[in-house]
C-alpha cells in the first residue's frame, strides 16, 4: 500500500460532512490538506482543528461553480506547496422537488455543483498531474447513480453524469499515470442529509468516517493498481439495492 506522507491534497467541500470527514482522514495519514469551501468560515475551522491535532493543512474558500475561483485556488495551493497530488471532488448540493416545479436556475445549481464543478477541479488539476505523470482524482458520486427516487431529477442527472464523466477520465489519464475513481456513497450522517430530513433514522445512515477511510484504501492502492469504482453503503440502507 501506498504511504501518502507528504502528499498534497485538495477536498472540495471540506468545511463539513464528508468533505471533513475526508480531511481528517488524509490528515491522519500524512497528507497535507487544503480543505475548500464555498463557506469559508466552516472549511477554516476544520483546518484549525486539524493543525490544533498537529497536521498540516489549510482552510480556502472555493466556489467550485466559479471558473476564476477554481483557478485561483488551484493556482495558489500549486504556488504555495510546488505540487497537487490528490483530489477530492466531494462538493454536492441537491433540490428536492417534483420536476414539474423545479426552476431551470434550481436546476443548472445542481448540475454546476456536482458535475461541471468536478469538471472545472480536474481540468486545473489534471495538466498539472499530466506534467508529473502522478495524481489521484477521487469523484464522489452517490447511489442516484445507480437507483431513482421522486423528487431528486437533477441530482440524479448530476450523479450520473459524474460516474460517466469518472470512467472516460479514467481512460484518458492512466496512460498519463493518472488516477481517476469514482466512489459510490450511500446515505451518510450528515448535514446534507439530516438538515433537509431530519427524521431520518440513523441506522439507515452510516458514519461519513466510514466512507472516508474507504477514499483513503482507494488512495494507498500500489501505484500500478487501481479501483475505478467503489461502493460503500449503510447495511439497512433502503436505497439499495
Amino acid at each position: 500500500m501506498q504511504d501518502l506522507s507528504g502528499k498534497i491534497a485538495i477536498v472540495t467541500g471540506g468545511g463539513q460532512g464528508l468533505g471533513e470527514a475526508t480531511a481528517r482522514a488524509l490528515a491522519a495519514a500524512g497528507v497535507t490538506v487544503v480543505c475548500a469551501d464555498v463557506q469559508e468560515a466552516k472549511a477554516f475551522a476544520v483546518a484549525d482543528a486539524l493543525r490544533a491535532d498537529g497536521c498540516s493543512a489549510e482552510g480556502m474558500r472555493l466556489d467550485v461553480t466559479d471558473e476564476n475561483s477554481v483557478h485561483t485556488v488551484v493556482d495558489g495551493v500549486r504556488r504555495s506547496y510546488g505540487k497537487i497530488d490528490i483530489l477530492i471532488n466531494n462538493a454536492g448540493t441537491d433540490v428536492t422537488k417534483p420536476f414539474h416545479e423545479m426552476t431551470v436556475a434550481e436546476w443548472e445549481r445542481v448540475l454546476n455543483v456536482n458535475l461541471r464543478g468536478a469538471f472545472l477541479l480536474a481540468r486545473y488539476v489534471i495538466p498539472h498531474m499530466y506534467e508529473r505523470r502522478s495524481g489521484q482524482i477521487v469523484n464522489v458520486a452517490s447511489t442516484a447513480s445507480k437507483r431513482m427516487w421522486t423528487n431528486a431529477s437533477a441530482y440524479h442527472a448530476s450523479k450520473w453524469g459524474l460516474i460517466g464523466f469518472s470512467h472516460a477520465l479514467f481512460t484518458e489519464a492512466r496512460q498519463f499515470g493518472v488516477k481517476v475513481s469514482a466512489i459510490v456513497a450511500g446515505g451518510m450522517q450528515t448535514p446534507f442529509i439530516l438538515d433537509r430530513f431530519p427524521d431520518t433514522p440513523l441506522d439507515k445512515l452510516q458514519d461519513p468516517a466510514n466512507v472516508a477511510q474507504t477514499i483513503l484504501f482507494i488512495l494507498r492502492q500500489p501505484q500500478e493498481t487501481i479501483i475505478p469504482e467503489v461502493m460503500v453503503v449503510p447495511l439497512n440502507e433502503s436505497s439499495w439495492p
